[in-house]
């Protein structure tokens, strides 16, 4: 949600969803349990805790309700899960999460890719999950995937993901997120499509969701901070991608796009150290090195010797 101080951003962490769910090995419970409890403690507003998506389509995923059971919740802090279907939602509902997120691409060939169903499915798919929520008081978040391009269709329309807003909000769905799903997005058409979102919906609480396939997440970020975006998603060590984009790579890198706002004066509420600690122990979880850089060659005013 945009602050109303100009200089404040929202984090929100998805390493746990978005992040894990790709890896080539299954991250164990416990682990994500105790990433969550420390990541509660950064600073960061949300975190995408996993989702409730069938164990065959995303194996990764499987325990998602043994991990929102084991994790401690931090006052101030959203847990949220993407719930792809009405049994998610229902299991959602069981775990008490704070924010369910629904997601739908605007690229009809990616979205049968990714969820097996059409654009008109989905949106059906979203009534009957709207029915099984009402009422429980749980925010409901819409992300627009594949919004700057999809692999398979190319570039999308500003009017289609105007549309697609519009609609949204006509379920009652209460929050967007925009997506680049699969790095296909530039500064210049980040900050025109934000500015032209905000132009149609001055009070959406609006959020944008960057992949670093093409190396510009942290000038995508900046691009849509200037055109007025104040809530960005982020993975810790930068990892993840979707099962279902050829040739996609990680989100953008969260202790990379904390220390580029930090550095350019805009405050993030979030403790970089602490996360880089906690980024510095990834390589050893997930038995492979992350793309982050921060974590690698330190923050910009470190001195030397």
């Amino acid at each position: 949600m945009m602050s109303k101080n100009e200089d404040t951003v929202a984090i929100n962490e998805v390493v746990l969803r978005d992040g894990f769910q790709n890896e080539p090995s299954f991250v164990p419970t416990e682990e994500k349990i105790r990433l969550s409890d420390r990541l509660s403690g950064t600073g960061v507003r949300r975190i995408e805790v996993s989702s409730f998506v069938s164990p065959k389509a995303i194996p990764n995923l499987r325990d998602a309700a043994d991990v929102f059971r084991g994790i401690e919740r931090t006052p101030g802090v959203l847990y949220t899960a993407l719930v792809p279907n009405v049994r998610g939602a229902e299991r959602a509902l069981e775990c008490a999460v704070d924010e369910v997120n629904l997601v739908m691409s605007i690229g009809e060939r990616h979205n049968l890719a990714n969820m097996r169903m059409t654009c008109d499915q989905s949106l059906a798919q979203f009534r009957e999950i709207m029915n099984v929520v009402a009422g429980s008081g749980i925010f409901i978040n819409g992300t627009i995937a594949t919004a700057f391009g999809c692999p398979f269709e190319g570039r999308q329309s500003v009017e289609r993901v105007l549309w697609t807003i519009d609609t949204y909000r006509d379920l009652g769905i209460e929050g967007i997120t925009i997506a680049d799903t699969i790095g296909m997005a530039n500064p210049r058409q980040v900050g025109e499509l934000t500015a032209t979102i905000l132009r149609h919906h001055a009070d959406l609480p609006l959020t944008l969701h960057l992949h670093n396939t093409r190396d510009m997440g942290l000038a995508n970020a900046l691009a849509a901070y200037d055109a007025g975006m104040r809530s960005f998603d982020s993975a810790l060590g930068g990892i993840g991608g979707c099962p279902y984009a050829p040739g996609a790579t990680g989100n953008v890198c969260t202790e990379d796009l904390v220390h580029m706002f930090h550095n350019c004066g805009i405050d993030t509420g979030v403790n970089l150290p602490a996360l880089l600690e906690l980024s510095g122990e990834l390589p050893a979880t997930l038995g492979h090195g992350v793309p982050g850089y921060i974590v690698k060659a330190g923050t910009s005013d470190r001195v030397y010797a």
